[in-house]
């Protein structure tokens, strides 16, 4: 059963951690009426509040519960996705939105990109690296001014999990641009050892969706 009662929309979504990011990504799906739920390491008592707060579309609920959702956005603290990862048998059939950054990047990625290394972790999944590069202040704001959209940058190695990313991206009134695969154009929304990538923290607007 669906528990997503947007007209617009047959997806689910659920945000996995509730820090400034999290927070970020909820006001979007506010502003737009979308439902989405939120869970963190802190009981759904202790988020409602504030989840009230952002607004009534966003529904504070357990991690089990919140991943019953088609699609969930990761916004945990990099070291966290493992523990994510292992509260599901199979995560066969869902999509898997990493906004997470790895900062400085930890010896254990081996050189990867910090997406591949945790797209290991979420075995059957689709992933897509996105809504990682904007600071949570200006992904909270309304991404439409004077006319334009706020871009989010899309990567993943999967190029139909994009899709539908790409999708919600726009429901929410961003610009999504597909930068292609995540150690490809990917690679410009990874750290590298100290160094963020090149498109890291660039707020850019297009003109269409």
């Amino acid at each position: 059963m669906k528990t997503n009662t947007d007209r617009r929309s047959t997806m689910s979504y659920a945000i996995v951690g509730f820090g400034k990011i999290g927070q970020a990504l909820a006001h979007a799906f506010a502003r737009k009426n979308i439902d989405v739920t939120v869970a963190s390491r802190r009981t759904p008592e202790a988020l409602a509040p504030q989840a009230r707060a952002i607004g009534p579309t966003v529904v504070a609920k357990s991690l089990r519960d919140a991943l019953e959702a088609d699609t969930i956005i990761l916004a945990v603290p990099f070291g966290e996705h493992r523990e994510v990862a292992k509260a599901l048998p199979s995560w066969k059939g869902k999509t898997v939105i990493d906004a997470m950054n790895a900062f400085p990047v930890p010896e254990e990625l081996d050189g990867l990109p910090s997406s591949a290394f945790v797209a290991k972790a979420f075995t059957g999944a689709k992933f897509v690296k996105g809504f990682n590069h904007l600071i949570a202040a200006t992904l909270a704001a309304d991404p439409i001014v004077e006319g334009v959209h706020r871009v989010v940058f899309l990567s993943s190695d999967d190029e139909d999990a994009t899709a539908p990313v790409a999708a919600l991206a726009k429901q929410l009134g961003f610009a999504p641009v597909k930068l292609g695969k995540l150690n490809e154009g990917g690679a410009l929304v990874h750290a590298r050892g100290r160094t963020w990538g090149q498109l890291i923290f660039q707020d850019l607007f297009k003109k269409e969706q």
